[in-house]
């Protein structure tokens, strides 16, 4: 199983670079976000399994007092399929859940109100925050699909500039926010990764990624 991440965030939220930060869940490695405490993409060791979480745009915010997008990874890395059972999700913001195991891919959608599961079948995909619509698939999936992983993966990344386009594998957007502070979003980390069962490769960097060098943690 070989995945390549990416994360689009506001520039100014800061995050851990991936590894073992939750006592409760020690089998777990990923990237920490310092703000909730959760994570974007989380990794078990033993199991092979990665789970990686996207917002969506139907219910941008959550209720007072749900629980963060970013302790579903953590979960369904370590329940899978059985996630569910230990959380509520009503009146959460909108997600999209991947779990990706050596043997099957899985995504769930939540719109805010209804959680819809779909079983991917085996191949290569491409999982975005805008879904079909945003056109990054049809711009960039059959290059991965026909690339050599991680080499030929990593050159489209590299070759791509940064553009305010939600077809853009890179993304910077600029804009205000409702109190009217200057705000970046943007694609601020990327990670590859190769996992089986008892073990995981792992390269990551921070954007710009022609000048930070790619990490690498190899953990069983």
């Amino acid at each position: 199983m070989s995945i390549l991440a990416l994360r689009d965030e506001l520039v100014g939220r800061d995050f851990d670079d991936p590894g073992r930060w939750w006592p409760e869940h020690p089998d777990l490695v990923g990237g920490r976000d310092r703000q909730a405490g959760g994570t974007w993409c989380a990794s078990r060791i033993s199991t092979g399994v990665t789970a990686l979480v996207l917002n969506r745009p139907d219910k941008r915010l959550a209720d007072p007092g749900a629980p963060s997008r970013g302790v579903l990874p953590l979960l369904a890395a370590e329940h899978e399929e059985q996630w569910e059972r230990h959380i509520e999700v009503t009146g959460m913001a909108s997600f999209r859940l991947v779990l990706a195991a050596p043997d099957r891919l899985t995504t769930w959608d939540f719109d805010g109100a209804a959680l819809t599961a779909q079983h991917l079948e085996p191949g290569t995909h491409m999982v975005t925050s805008g879904g079909a619509e945003d056109g990054k698939a049809e711009r960039y999936l059959s290059t991965f699909a026909g690339g050599d992983f991680p080499r030929d993966w990593l050159d489209v990344l590299r070759r791509t500039d940064p553009r305010d386009d939600p077809a853009s594998l890179v993304v910077r957007h600029e804009h205000e926010n409702d109190q009217h502070e200057h705000q970046v979003f943007a694609t601020v980390f990327g990670e590859v990764l190769e996992g089986a069962p008892g073990q995981l490769q792992l390269r990551f960097t921070r954007t710009p990624w022609g000048t930070h060098e790619w990490q690498r943690l190899d953990l069983n």
